[in-house]
C-alpha cells in the first residue's frame, strides 16, 4: 500500500471512537495503541466497532465478529472495541507485546463460530478481538503414514475435508467432524468439542501445539520442544517456520510436565498450530438409526448403551436424540402446531408419528470390513430391538426431505455439513444457548437429567430440545435452548432457564463442560471442592504467565489479579 493511502487509513481508524473502550483506557491511549497495531498488521486488518456502527448478527457461515449473535443480554453487553486480523505468528507475538505495553485486554478466536457459547464476543467488553482465522488458515501438513494433519487456526472442518478430497487422500484417512462443519479444528479442540466417529473426542486426538504466550513468547509442546537435527532447512528460519520434530504429531507427551491441557478453555496462550490425528480409512462403513417409541424408553436404552460402548461394540460416539431435535431439522414449530406454549406428550407423539420417528432416536455407525460390520450390527440390533416397538433403519430406508439419518450418515464418516443447523429455526429469529452437563452413562442418570431439564423448560415456557452424546464412560447431555433473539421476553426466559439449570444440576453433582460467556462465573463457582482449590491453582498459573491479565480475562471464570473479581463476576 502506498504511504499516503496508508496514512489516510490510519487517520480514518484513529478518528473512529469505539462503542466500548478497553477498561481503564482513554480514547487517546486507545488511538495510539491502534496506530501501533496498524504499523504491525496493516490498516486493512484493523476494524473499530465504532459508535456509528450497527451491530449486525450475521449468520453461521458469515458470523458477526466482536459481539454475540445469540445474545441473551443486549447486543453490546459483550462487545469488542476492535477486531484485529494478524497475518502470521510474528504478528500475533507483536500484538501480545503491544497489548501488554498498553494494558489492553485481548480476546482471540479462530473463526468466530462458537455458536451457542458466545460466538466471537469477549468476556470483558472493550477488549480487542484477535481474528486468527482470516489469514492464518493453512493446512500445513497431512501425513498419511502417521495419519495426522498439522493446521492453523483458520482451517475449518470443511477446509480439511476438501483438502483430503482435492489431494485424493480420503481413500487413506478421514477426519472427524462435529454437527456443523464450519468451525475451526483448533477452536473446537481447545474448547473440548466432540464429533461422532471413533475419533470423536477432538482434544484426545490432538497431538502437539505451537502457542504464543501472553508475553509474546513462542512455545512448542510435547515432542515439538525437541528440534529435529536432521532437517538442515531449519537454519536461518524464524522459530514458527522451522519444521517440527518428526514425532511432534505422533507422541503427545514429550518429556517433563505435560503442558497441553492448560491451554484448553484457558487464557494462558494462543494456539497458532495444532496437530490432529486422522482416522485411517476403516475399509467399510455403515450408518444406522434405531427409533424408540416411548418417552420412558430412555432409561432402558442407556443401560443397553453403556456396556456396548465400553466394550467398543459401539465403536463411534453415538447420540440419542429427542424427537423435537429431529423435528426441528424438518421444519419450524409453526409447521407442526399453532401453539406458542411448550408441546405436551400428545403433541410429541403426533409429531413422531408424522415423521415416522421415535420419541427418542439413536444414531450410530459401524466401521471395518463387511464381516466385522455384520457381527457388530447383529449384536447392536439384538440388544436394542429387545425394547418393545423399537425399529432399525439404514439410510436407504429413509426417503423424507431433510432426513437426519442421511445427514448423519455423512457426519459419522467425517463428511462435514451445516444441514442440522435448521433446528435453530424452531422459533422465529431463532437463536440458542447450549446447556451441557456431564454424567455417567446410566438409565437412572439420563432419566433424572431429562426430567429436571424438561420440567424447567416447561416452567420457562420453552420446548425441551436435546440429545445425549455418549463418550467412553460419560455422556454429554446437550440441551438446545432455542429462543427468539428479537424478543426480550424470550431472551429473559432462556437466560433464566440456563442459570436455573446450572444450579439444579450442581445439586446432583452434574457439572457443565463448556458454556456461554454469561454463565462462566456461575459454573466455575460450582467446581468448588476444598474451598475452591482448583480455581486458586488456576489463578496462580494465570498470574504467573500473564501478570498484567492481558489475555482473555474472565475466560471460564478465571480473573487476573488486576481485576476486582467481585465487580466483574456475573
Amino acid at each position: 500500500m502506498a504511504p499516503a493511502a496508508e496514512k489516510d487509513l490510519i487517520s480514518h481508524v484513529q478518528l473512529s471512537e469505539p462503542m466500548k473502550l478497553p477498561p481503564g483506557t482513554s480514547l487517546h491511549t486507545f488511538q495510539t495503541f491502534i496506530d501501533r497495531v496498524i504499523q504491525c498488521c496493516g490498516a486493512e486488518n484493523v476494524s473499530i466497532i465504532s459508535k456509528c456502527d450497527k451491530l449486525v448478527d450475521g449468520h453461521y457461515m458469515n458470523p458477526c465478529k466482536g459481539h454475540d449473535m445469540h445474545a441473551i443480554y443486549d447486543r453490546d453487553y459483550f462487545l469488542a472495541s476492535a477486531v484485529i486480523c494478524p497475518r502470521d505468528v510474528p504478528e500475533v507475538q507483536m500484538l501480545m507485546r503491544l497489548c501488554n505495553e498498553f494494558e489492553v485486554p485481548a480476546w482471540p478466536f479462530s473463526i468466530g463460530r462458537n455458536t451457542g457459547y458466545g460466538g466471537a464476543a469477549p468476556r470483558v467488553s472493550g477488549s480487542v478481538c484477535l481474528d486468527l482465522g482470516r489469514h492464518m488458515n493453512r493446512v500445513l501438513d497431512v501425513n498419511v503414514e502417521g495419519a495426522f494433519a498439522l493446521v492453523e487456526p483458520g482451517v475449518t472442518f470443511f477446509d480439511l475435508h476438501e483438502y483430503l478430497e482435492e489431494h485424493d487422500l480420503r481413500k487413506h484417512v478421514w477426519l472427524d467432524v462435529p454437527d456443523l462443519g464450519g468451525g475451526s479444528i483448533i477452536g473446537n479442540a481447545v474448547e473440548r468439542g466432540v464429533g461422532y466417529t471413533p475419533y470423536g473426542d477432538h482434544w484426545m486426538m490432538h497431538c502437539g501445539l505451537e502457542i504464543v504466550l501472553p508475553n509474546g513468547e513462542l512455545v512448542r509442546t510435547g515432542m515439538g520442544a525437541l528440534p529435529d537435527p536432521t532437517i538442515p532447512a531449519a537454519e536461518g528460519l524464524r522459530p514458527d517456520q522451522q519444521p517440527g520434530n518428526r514425532c511432534w504429531q505422533l507422541f503427545n507427551y514429550g518429556f517433563g510436565p505435560y503442558n497441553d491441557g492448560i491451554f484448553t478453555q484457558s487464557s494462558l496462550g494462543i494456539v497458532v498450530k495444532m496437530g490432529i490425528w486422522l482416522m485411517p480409512n476403516p475399509g467399510g462403513y455403515q450408518a444406522y438409526m434405531i427409533t424408540l417409541p416411548r418417552d420412558n424408553d430412555l432409561a432402558a436404552a442407556m443401560d443397553i448403551i453403556r456396556p456396548l460402548r465400553m466394550q467398543m461394540v459401539l465403536q463411534n460416539v453415538p447420540t440419542l436424540r429427542h424427537i423435537l431435535l429431529d423435528a426441528a431439522v424438518h421444519g419450524p414449530k409453526s409447521s407442526y402446531t399453532a401453539k406458542s406454549e411448550p408441546l405436551d406428550d400428545a403433541d410429541l407423539d403426533e409429531i413422531a408419528k408424522k415423521l415416522d420417528l421415535g420419541r427418542w432416536n439413536f444414531y450410530g455407525a459401524v466401521y471395518g470390513p463387511e464381516p466385522i460390520r455384520s457381527v457388530l450390527l447383529s449384536v447392536i440390533k439384538t440388544s436394542f430391538l429387545s425394547i418393545p416397538g423399537s425399529r432399525f433403519f439404514l439410510p436407504e430406508d429413509r426417503h423424507e426431505p431433510n432426513s437426519v439419518l442421511r445427514t448423519r450418515a455423512n457426519t459419522l464418516q467425517g463428511i462435514p455439513s451445516v444441514d442440522e443447523l435448521k433446528w435453530v429455526d424452531w422459533l422465529p429469529n431463532g437463536a440458542h444457548l447450549f446447556f451441557s452437563p456431564i454424567t455417567k452413562i446410566s438409565g437412572a442418570d439420563a432419566e433424572a437429567q431429562y426430567a429436571i431439564t424438561k420440567k424447567r423448560c416447561t416452567e420457562a415456557g420453552l420446548d425441551f430440545i436435546g440429545t445425549f452424546v455418549v463418550g467412553m464412560r460419560e455422556m454429554h447431555h446437550i440441551v438446545c435452548i432455542v429462543f427468539d433473539r428479537e424478543d426480550p421476553k424470550s431472551r429473559t426466559k432462556a437466560h433464566w432457564l440456563i442459570r436455573t439449570l446450572v444450579d439444579d444440576c450442581a445439586k446432583h453433582g452434574w457439572g457443565e463442560y463448556r458454556t456461554h460467556l454469561a454463565l462462566m462465573d456461575q459454573i466455575a463457582n460450582t467446581y468448588n471442592f476444598n474451598d475452591g482449590a482448583q480455581m486458586k491453582l488456576n489463578e496462580q498459573i494465570k498470574n504467573a504467565l500473564d501478570p498484567k491479565g492481558i489475555l482473555a480475562p474472565g475466560k471460564n471464570g478465571i480473573w487476573p489479579k488486576g481485576y476486582n473479581k467481585a465487580t466483574w463476576v456475573i
